[in-house]
C-alpha cells in the first residue's frame, strides 16, 4: 500500500467545506484542518502512486475551493 500526505489550500474560509468533501473520498484515511498556508492535510493511501495521483488530480484538486495542492509521496 502506498501513502501520500497531501496539502491542500483552499479559498479563505472555505476550509471546513474542504475537509468535509475530502473526508468523503474513500481513499482518504485521515484528514485535519492545521493552520499557515494550507488549510487541509490528508492522508491518501492507494495501491499505486498512479493511482494516488489519479485521487489527487481527479478527486481532490477537483473540489470548486481547492486553489493548489502540495502532493508528498511516502517511502518507507
Amino acid at each position: 500500500m502506498k501513502r501520500a500526505y497531501v496539502l491542500v489550500n483552499s479559498l479563505v474560509g472555505t476550509e471546513d467545506d474542504v475537509l468535509k468533501a475530502v473526508r468523503k473520498i474513500s481513499e482518504v484515511k485521515k484528514a485535519h484542518r492545521i493552520l499557515g498556508l494550507y488549510g487541509v492535510i490528508v492522508l491518501v493511501e492507494a495501491d499505486t502512486i498512479q493511482e494516488i495521483d489519479d485521487i489527487v488530480l481527479s478527486k481532490i484538486r477537483s473540489i470548486n475551493e481547492v486553489q493548489f495542492v502540495l502532493k508528498m509521496i511516502c517511502i518507507d
